[in-house]
């Protein structure tokens, strides 16, 4: 007899409940009994899918970071790179609030119930970061940003959009400095503070909110990749 298929629709619906529940109610409900309850089916789709929940926890981490990558990849080049790199804030963004539970699970803001990541596993989420250093370099050749590291930059632009990102999703930002207003300003002021002049800079910025229906749902997250999970041993 053939060994059972994973299924991408249900690998997704499983990663999607399991992110929730650790979110939610922490590591004790990170079971496959409980995650097979909820998604209407047997604890065996947990092995199927991910060979345990080791593996099942790792493609939590993996999914984020793979529908992180479809939204940037929406980015598209233009003859304004600042507006671009602001686009890229604007689809880290949107990731994050459309995918609460596995934003927790991809930085560490829910505990992983003593399941741990691998160097290899943070590295995976860290080449996502490739375009977003592209674009840097695209911003210092075309003389907008100063001269420097364009891998600093994306960095710089990276851990000051997650940390807002992070107090919006623990909802500490309200009126009168609601996420919203707090995001654009910071924006501009990212551009300025790497080497931008503040009028170019708050035209580019403008001009990515009027891009951000591009950032429309990039496809089906089964699409997600990530390394194949492994059986425990």
């Amino acid at each position: 007899m053939s060994p059972r298929r994973s299924n991408p629709q249900a690998r997704s619906t499983l990663v999607d409940i399991a992110a929730r529940l650790l979110a939610d109610e922490g590591p004790a409900a990170l079971s496959a009994r409980r995650i097979a309850a909820e998604a209407g089916t047997s604890t065996m789709a947990v092995y199927t899918n991910f060979g345990g929940m080791s593996g099942l926890v790792r493609q939590m981490v993996y999914e984020g970071f793979a529908r992180l990558e479809a939204y940037f990849a929406r980015v598209e080049q233009t003859a304004d790179p600042v507006a671009d790199m602001a686009l890229f804030g604007r689809a880290y963004r949107h990731n994050a609030v459309t995918n609460p539970h596995l934003y927790a699970v991809m930085f560490g803001g829910a505990s992983l119930g003593g399941f741990s990541l691998t160097a290899e596993d943070r590295q995976y989420g860290r080449f996502t970061l490739s375009t977003v250093v592209q674009c840097a370099a695209r911003c210092i050749a075309a003389g907008r940003f100063r001269t420097g590291d364009p891998e600093l930059v994306a960095h710089q632009l990276w851990t000051a959009i997650h940390g807002l990102v992070t107090l919006e999703l623990g909802d500490y930002l309200i009126e009168p400095c609601d996420a919203p207003r707090v995001f654009e300003a910071q924006l501009t002021g990212l551009m300025v503070g790497v080497g931008d002049l503040l009028e170019p800079a708050t035209r580019s910025v403008r001009a990515s909110e009027a891009r951000l229906s591009d950032l429309a749902d990039p496809g089906d997250p089964a699409h997600a990749v990530g390394p194949p999970a492994v059986p425990e041993s």
